[in-house]
C-alpha cells in the first residue's frame, strides 16, 4: 500500500491565515493490519510520539468513528480520517455512554432509570439534556434529536440525530433504514414454543397504557422471540422487533402469559433482579450519508445471565 505524500494530508497553512486543511484526509485501506502501524506509514515524516498523539486526542476515525486503540484492526475497503484538529472531550457519565459519534449521529447505551426525554415531572435527568449538554461543549448552537426511545426502565442501545435533517430522513424512512432491532428480556415462566412470532393490535389509552385490541381500534405489532434460557421459573428471551410500537415488548408478552419480569405495570407478580428485566441489545441501520450498513451491540446485563446460573425454585 502507497500512502498519501505528508503535503497532502497536513497541507501547510497558508501565511498570515488558517489552516485550508481543516476538512479530515480520507485514507483508503487496501491491506489488512493494525491502525498504528497504517498510521506510521501514512505520516513517514512525523515523530512515532506524534502520530500516536493523533490517537489519544481522538484526530483518527475508522468508517466514521473514533478510535483511540493503537491495534485497532483494519481489513480492505476501509476508510481512515485524520483530523488536523482535535477531537472532541472525551464524555463520560454515570448513567450512559457513547458507543458512537459522528457529524450526524450518536449511538448511546442507557441504564435502566434514565429518561429517553423529558417530562412534565422531569426534564434534567434524561439523556437527551445529558447528550444536548455535552455537544454545547463544543458550541452553544448544537442541538440534537431524538431518533426513537427507550423506556425509562429499559436499559441498552438509542440513536439521536444531530440535526433535523437527519432526523426527518431516519424517521420518514425508518423500516428501511433501520434493519435490525434486537432485544433480551426475562420473563416470567416460559413459553411453550422455544421460538415464534406475536402479532397483535395495539393501541393506548387516556391514562397512557398500552393494551391489545382488534385490528379496527389499534396498530399492528410484530415481534419475534427465542428462549436462551430458562430454568422454570423465568426465561431469557431474544426479541426481534419487525414493528416498533410504545411499550410493544412488554405488552405483548403479557398478553401471552410471561410479562417482562420487574414489570409491574403490565402485570408481572415478580421482581428478582430489582427493575424492569428488558435491555436493548443491538441496533443495525443504514448511515443516512453513507448508506454504510453499521450495527453496535450491548452485552446482555450480567444480572439477567446470573439468574439461570443457580438454582431457583419454580
Amino acid at each position: 500500500m502507497k500512502p498519501k505524500e505528508p503535503s497532502d494530508i497536513f497541507p501547510k497553512k497558508p501565511h498570515g491565515g488558517k489552516s485550508s486543511g481543516s476538512s479530515p484526509v480520507r485514507l483508503p485501506v487496501t491491506e489488512a493490519g493494525k491502525l498504528l502501524d497504517f498510521l506510521f506509514a501514512a505520516l513517514p515524516d512525523k515523530s512515532r510520539t506524534t502520530v500516536k498523539s493523533y490517537l489519544t486526542h481522538r484526530q483518527v476515525s475508522v468508517n466514521k468513528r473514533v478510535l483511540t486503540k493503537f491495534d485497532a484492526p483494519l481489513v480492505p475497503g476501509d476508510t481512515v480520517e485524520i483530523s488536523q484538529e482535535k477531537g472532541r472531550e472525551e464524555f463520560r457519565h454515570p448513567m450512559l455512554r457513547i458507543v458512537y459519534e459522528d457529524d450526524e449521529l450518536i449511538v448511546i447505551d442507557k441504564k435502566y432509570g434514565l429518561l429517553s426525554m423529558g417530562t412534565e415531572r422531569e426534564n434534567r435527568k434524561t439523556a437527551y439534556h445529558i447528550l444536548s449538554e455535552y455537544v454545547k461543549r463544543a458550541d452553544p448552537r448544537n442541538l440534537i434529536f431524538i431518533l426513537h426511545r427507550l423506556d425509562r426502565e429499559t436499559s441498552g442501545l438509542m440513536m439521536f440525530a444531530r440535526s433535523m435533517q437527519v432526523q426527518e430522513k431516519m424517521q420518514s424512512r425508518w423500516n428501511e433504514t433501520v434493519l435490525e432491532r434486537k432485544y433480551y428480556a426475562v420473563v416470567e415462566g416460559v413459553p411453550a414454543k422455544a421460538e415464534g412470532r406475536i402479532v397483535s393490535y395495539l393501541a393506548e389509552n387516556k391514562a397512557f397504557q398500552v393494551y391489545v385490541t382488534d385490528a379496527e381500534n389499534g396498530r399492528e405489532a410484530i415481534t419475534r422471540y427465542r428462549v436462551l434460557k430458562e430454568n422454570g421459573a423465568y426465561a431469557l428471551l431474544e426479541l426481534e422487533l419487525e414493528t416498533g410500537r410504545k411499550n410493544q415488548i412488554r405488552v405483548q408478552l403479557a398478553h401471552i402469559g410471561h410479562p417482562v419480569a420487574g414489570d409491574k405495570k403490565y402485570g408481572a407478580k415478580t421482581n428478582p433482579l430489582d427493575r424492569v428485566a428488558l435491555h436493548a441489545g443491538s441496533i443495525v441501520f443504514l448511515h443516512p450519508s453513507t448508506g454504510e450498513r453499521i450495527g453496535f451491540e450491548s452485552r446482555v446485563p450480567y444480572r439477567f445471565n446470573a439468574l439461570f446460573d443457580r438454582r431457583r425454585k419454580p
